[in-house]
């Protein structure tokens, strides 16, 4: 199945040449879920704060077991700060 990652702000820099702008398509096998796309992409999970999908906000809890469905829109986000 195939859903649409977006990465924010210094995540970016996790992003492969091929990507439009902020966001990039990624094959998942059936019944993955968020973490195991922030594993399989590499990303460090430590600069992950906020995790949406379709715009949902996803709390570090449910991340192992939210699973994903073809088409998705998974965002994530590092934490902000500033004043």
């Amino acid at each position: 199945m195939q859903i649409t990652l977006k990465l924010f702000a210094s995540l970016s820099h996790y992003l492969p040449k091929h990507a439009n702008r902020n966001e990039f398509q990624v094959e998942l096998a059936e019944g993955s879920t968020t973490s195991q796309v922030i594993e399989q992409q590499q990303l460090p999970i430590k600069s992950i704060h906020l995790v949406l999908l379709n715009g949902h906000f996803i709390t570090p809890e449910k991340r192992d077991i939210t699973v994903l469905k073809e088409n998705d829109a998974l965002a994530l986000c590092p934490p902000v700060a500033g004043g």
